[in-house]
């Protein structure tokens, strides 16, 4: 065997590349390409014409001239929930307001009542279809909040879950405590937080289930002050921070988040040029939640032209949650953020991968196909790799694979 040949686990020929590595120029396509293989990461990919010569391979698929990308990243969901708020869409579209709905005992507070109310067993049977329609489509890296519990015990139990939902994919856990306030403190937010980081935090942390933490910042979450109590007690236990904010108004919560190094902020409608600026500075990432903004009607557009001049990077997620985006298509997600707000193809499939795996600080792991990356990758029958934000409705992917282990294609796909 010659000096450079190797031995793969797995090899992928015939197969067009697109590695969207973050260095590339466009895709970073490479026609007629192969990939490989060793012990669950990339071990090289190139020309197929480049193939070491005399490398050997366990198992060789034939891609059929197909696109292979890197897996998608769903890198905002709160996927793991119990019950349904079809009624309150439909009461809603009868004329019924928010807080209408609210007083009743619907909102945020019929999903904490009904989540609370479900077995570890009954989340797992709920949130699995979710995430299977996810993985039908390549995503195979998910980020899961709390945040439906707003009690220790309930927050851990859905925690725990996500946990096991990762033995379908890679998975990151986002503690969510200050989601909304519990009925128990009406009037004393400052006592929840207090709740959540001096108890909840602490004690989820020590179980291990926490790989992140988040707040909701908004004149219906908490305030400035609440959110920075919670994301400095997070810092001061090394976990890193994300940031719902500028969703509904701006609390100047985004420059907020950046001074504490946040790995992402999410949302952003109401964003400003003070807090663009603070981002680019922290390297923090911009996660533009499409799925949201169509399901509630809303009609300001965040500040995309402003994030692309000061160059923060923009990831793009489903924010899958039964009350304001009960979505579970990350391709469908990619077409919304290319119509609703004017990115391009190229930029939208950037935000469901390398830019996604950065929101989520796995950016050196997944998210581009570059040699010592797992090997997380799905391949998709298409002309062009555009084509994923373009068509509604339509799911093209054949195959996955999540750390070099293959899914079988997709029943009645392409592939059948």
């Amino acid at each position: 065997m010659a000096d450079d040949a190797h031995d793969f686990d797995a090899l992928w020929i015939d197969v067009h590349l697109a590695t969207l590595a973050r260095d590339a120029a466009g895709y970073g396509e490479i026609r007629d390409g192969a990939i490989a293989v060793k012990n669950g990461r990339i071990a090289w990919l190139g020309h197929q014409g480049d193939i070491p010569a005399g490398s050997t391979a366990r198992v060789t698929e034939d891609g059929r001239r197909l696109w292979l990308l890197p897996g998608l990243i769903d890198c905002h969901t709160h996927i793991v929930y119990a019950g349904n708020r079809s009624d309150e869409f439909e009461d809603r579209l009868n004329g019924a307001t928010y807080e209408e709905i609210a007083r009743r005992g619907g909102g945020i507070a019929s999903t904490v009542k009904a989540t609370c109310a479900a077995t570890e067993a009954d989340l797992l049977a709920a949130s699995g279809p979710r995430v299977e329609s996810l993985l039908a489509e390549g995503v195979t890296t998910l980020e899961i909040k709390s945040g439906y519990g707003l009690a220790r015990d309930a927050e851990a139990k859905m925690l725990r879950v996500a946990r096991t939902l990762g033995d379908m994919l890679r998975v990151r856990t986002t503690f969510l405590g200050a989601h909304a306030l519990p009925p128990e403190f009406a009037g004393r937010a400052d006592d929840y937080i207090d709740a959540v980081c001096d108890n909840m935090l602490p004690a989820l942390a020590a179980e291990g289930l926490i790989d992140a933490v988040d707040a909701f910042c908004d004149t219906i979450g908490f305030s400035r002050a609440q959110a920075e109590r919670v994301l400095s007690a997070a810092r001061s236990r090394g976990l890193p921070v994300k940031l719902h904010a500028e969703q509904l108004s701006n609390q100047h919560a985004a420059a907020l988040a950046a001074r504490y190094d946040a790995l992402s902020v999410d949302h952003l409608e109401w964003l400003d040029g003070d807090g663009v600026a603070a981002m680019a500075a922290a390297g923090t990432i911009a996660v533009l939640l499409p799925g949201a903004f169509y399901y509630l009607r809303e009609t300001r557009l965040p500040p995309v032209q402003a994030l692309r001049d000061a160059h923060v990077p923009i990831a793009v997620a489903t924010d899958c949650n039964p009350g304001s985006s009960p979505v579970t298509s990350l391709l469908t997600t990619m077409n919304m953020a290319c119509t609703l707000f004017r990115l391009t193809p190229l930029e939208a499939l950037r935000g469901v991968t390398i830019h996604a795996a950065r929101a989520l600080g796995l950016a050196d792991d997944v998210g581009s196909l570059e040699v010592g990356k797992a090997a997380d990758f799905a391949l998709y029958d298409i002309a062009r790799p555009a084509d994923l934000a373009y068509a509604v409705g339509f799911n093209p992917c054949v195959a996955v694979v999540n750390g070099g282990l293959s899914r079988p294609p997709r029943p009645g796909g392409p592939s059948d």
